[in-house]
């Protein structure tokens, strides 16, 4: 394939994020620069269930970066009945909103002659199903029954993560493949490089792609020194105040089709997915949770040529970025150089994560990024970088 046939079309796109209920919202607070996390008073904290002392802690961070109105949810619409729909985990709650916004946005939201649907989509571990298991262990009788067992079984299936895009394809009818992806804080982009690949080999016309991380009992996080986590409750991407990153609830997905047939067909494109990539870092790394600069190197290249564009021609990257003291420089290092591979060019490329704003949102993370920086395009608009007052003394921002 080559060409526009090689090109994938954003033809969609919904999301949930802290402070946001849906992309616009989520590109207002962006462009003016709003940190969406919040940090709860010590009220807040004990009305959330928080133990006193801990809350007392002078270790404890009381960040939070939440979704607002996450447990708001319309069964009848989607034929949910009301008991399965309040053992659902809310990732698979929202997940299932976001994609049915995202079909009604491109307008294929009818299954009358809509084309075949692929889903590719990755949830977070959650305590929710656990909490409602141990809710449900006080209701009923230990004994084993047939109505128990039903439950237990209508429990795992509205629960498990390895359910999510199965469970997403038929409650929409959605007839494509339907590929469940986990990798940690990559799935969502690496769902969007499966479905472009599908899309690529013609496994469906169109695709769903991203992922669900939202946490309903996290208010918050006792700091260890080393950790990845924040110690005062900021994350500080690329500074050099940077201790480490906050993590928070988000939603996001796309509705993705083959550049060529978007076009014949008059579909509304939000931009264009010229290239993608992926690979491992194998045991070329400090440590297994560690970044490697060769393995970043590779993927970045390949992505390059794969998209067939010029290093040049390139004027912001929508980076990782979690205000670690080690995974920041990394990640300009390996960035730096592919792009003197191809350019002798400096500073003109401008950079920028989403982290300081919103917090990292583990499986949702990619996604983020993503709508991001479709968003920087159709704006015309570099996003602001906040939290940024002088360059972390690891990188080398001056080459």
């Amino acid at each position: 394939m080559s060409g526009h046939d090689q090109h994938v079309a954003i033809v969609g796109m919904a999301c949930r994020f802290p402070g946001a209920d849906d992309s616009d919202e989520y590109w207002s607070n962006i462009a003016a620069g709003k940190c969406s996390i919040r940090q709860l008073s010590r009220q807040e904290l004990l009305a959330a269930g928080v133990n006193e002392a801990l809350a007392d802690d002078p270790l404890y961070v009381s960040a939070s970066s939440h979704i607002a109105d996450y447990e708001l949810f319309d069964p009848a619409f989607f034929g949910v009945s009301s008991a399965e729909a309040m053992y659902m985990d809310p990732q698979r709650r929202l997940l299932l909103m976001c994609a049915q916004e995202a079909l009604e946005q491109a307008g294929y939201a009818s299954e009358h002659q809509r084309p075949i649907v692929g889903v590719y989509a990755g949830v977070s571990s959650s305590l929710y199903p656990l909490s409602m298991v141990l809710s449900r262990l006080n209701q009923v009788s230990g004994e084993p029954s047939p109505e128990n067992e039903a439950m237990d079984m209508s429990m795992l299936l509205a629960n498990g993560k390895d359910f999510a895009s199965t469970y997403l394809s038929y409650r929409l009818n959605l007839t494509g493949p339907s590929v469940n992806v986990n990798t940690a804080c990559s799935t969502s982009l690496v769902a969007v490089h499966q479905a472009c690949r599908a899309l690529a080999s013609y496994d469906c016309d169109l695709a769903l792609a991203g992922g669900a991380s939202i946490f309903p009992y996290s208010h918050g996080y006792l700091y260890q020194d080393g950790g990845i986590q924040s110690r005062d409750g900021h994350c500080y991407a690329f500074d050099a105040r940077a201790n480490g990153t906050i993590f928070g609830d988000g939603v996001g997905i796309v509705l993705l089709k083959r550049l060529s047939e978007a076009l014949k067909d008059g579909d509304t494109i939000h931009a264009v997915i010229r290239g993608y990539a992926i690979n491992n870092d194998g045991s070329d790394k400090l440590s297994f949770a560690a970044p490697s600069v060769s393995g970043q190197i590779d993927v970045i290249a390949e992505a390059l040529i794969s998209s067939a564009t010029s290093a040049e021609s390139i004027s912001y990257i929508e980076t990782h970025g979690t205000g670690t003291v080690l995974g920041d420089p990394v990640e300009i290092d390996a960035l730096s150089q592919v792009f003197r591979t191809y350019t002798s060019g400096r500073q003109f490329c401008a950079i920028t994560s989403v982290k300081p704003n919103i917090g990292h949102l583990d499986v949702a993370a990619g996604v983020a990024g993503l709508i991001k920086t479709v968003q920087a395009l159709k704006h015309r608009q570099l996003p602001p970088s906040i939290n940024y007052a002088s360059p972390n003394p690891q990188i080398d921002f001056a080459n």
